[in-house]
Formats: structure tokens, sequence, C-alpha cells
């Protein structure tokens, strides 16, 4: 496999931008040469007279590099799954163009995080899903997974899915977990460790903060602290 991580959510909304780009500042900051991918961005906004992924903006600022085509190289307008976005920008997603962009990437970095749209089954092109493009890249699974009521089916369906489709998941990632947890957020980590096949990474406290750059740096800083960080980087592959 490549060295590098492909970072999936259990759902919109769940802040794989935000692990995603955190992991990526934690590099940085470790002075490790990280890039950084959102291969497919729905919802684009439009900047000077072309659209602009603005998660892909979080990510390229966090891994310190510049955006480029390579970074992002789909941007999709409408707010729609891709397939359906795609098709309304007149666009066909390609995986080749995908595969190139990562791949020249992975041939100037040491270590490069690809964000995904959604989760693994969401369509991209046809009958082809984000797990297709994962094994297409052969990277393993990071799963950002939130600590609400229900999160435990999520997150068990993708890591089983995941697994069926004969990838590889590294871990899970409980992102948002409040300061006082009720009896579900409690649980729900044991019960992932335990159902998932697959290690569960961390338990990222929730924040509040407005700014998403704020976020990444406060929650980079607390990786820093964390003991267990070490090991997690590890179970990554570095």
């Amino acid at each position: 496999m490549s060295k590098g991580i492909f970072v999936t959510g259990t759902d919109t909304g769940v802040g794989k931008t935000i692990v995603a780009a955190t992991l990526a500042r934690l590099l940085k900051k470790r002075s490790i040469n990280v890039a950084v991918m959102k291969p497919v961005t729905s919802g684009c906004r439009e900047e000077g007279g072309r659209l602009v992924s603005d998660d892909a903006e979080l990510l390229c600022y966090a891994a310190g590099i510049s955006r480029s085509d390579d970074v992002s190289p789909y941007c999709l307008r409408e707010p729609l799954a891709p397939s359906e976005a795609a098709k309304m920008d007149g666009v066909r997603i390609d995986f080749s163009v995908i595969k190139s962009a990562f791949n020249r990437l992975a041939s100037s970095y040491d270590y490069v995080i690809v964000e995904g749209a959604g989760g693994i089954m969401v369509p991209l092109s046809g009958g082809l899903l984000v797990a297709d493009l994962v094994r297409e890249l052969c990277l393993p699974l990071l799963v950002v997974a939130r600590p609400e009521l229900g999160t435990i089916n999520h997150t068990v369906l993708t890591c089983f899915a995941a697994q069926q489709m004969g990838l590889q998941v590294a871990g899970v990632v409980i992102n948002g977990m409040p300061e006082n947890p009720g009896m579900a957020e409690k649980s729900a980590p044991h019960q992932i460790g335990s159902l998932c096949g697959a290690p569960v990474l961390g338990i990222w406290p929730q924040r509040d903060e407005i700014d998403q750059i704020e976020i990444v740096e406060e929650l980079s800083g607390w990786l820093e602290g964390q003991a267990e960080t070490g090991i997690v980087l590890r179970e990554l592959g570095l």
C-alpha cells in the first residue's frame, strides 16, 4: 500500500475535513513532508471565475502546501452526491485523473492524506463508489464517526462494508465527544471497538469554535499532548 491514508466518514457532517486537516497539521509540526488531497468536492464556491473547494483550502493550510489541481481535481458546484453534481456541471469523474494526481503527490511527499466525499458508498461516477476509488488508490481507511446515539450502527456498517469490499480499515476516530457525554456517548467507543474489527484510534473532544483553522490548531496541539498519539501514528503507517 502507498504511504498514506484515506479519511472517510460514517455520514456527512461527522468532521472528516477537521480530522484530516488536524492530522496533516500534526505531521507538519513534526516536520513530516505531508500532502493532502480532496479528489471530489460538491458544493464549491466560485472565486475568480473558477470553483474552489473550501475543504481543500483548509487541508492545504494545515499541511502548509499550495492549492493545486492535484490537490482538488474535481470541484463541483451543487451540494449533491458527486455523481449528480458532476452530471449537472457536465463533468465526468475519471478515476485515472485522480490516480495520476495522487501519484504525483505521492512521488513528491512522504505521506498523503486523502479525504473522501461523504461515506464509502457514495456514488462518484456511474456505478463506481468512493470505495472503488479507495481500492484504486491502494490506501487504508481511517473512519471518522460521531459519538451520538446511532453511531454504533453507522460505524459497524461502514467498517463491515469496507472489509467485505476488500479494503483495509486502519482504525476509527470518534470525533466531537462532548465535555459531559450522556450514556450513549460513554458506551459507544467500547462497542465500536468490540464490533468493528478495527481499533478506535482516538476520541476527539468537541470544539465549538466557528473558525475551522482555530479548531485545527487547537486539536493538533491537543494531540501533541496525548500519550497515545505516537501509537496512533504508527497504526497509520508513520
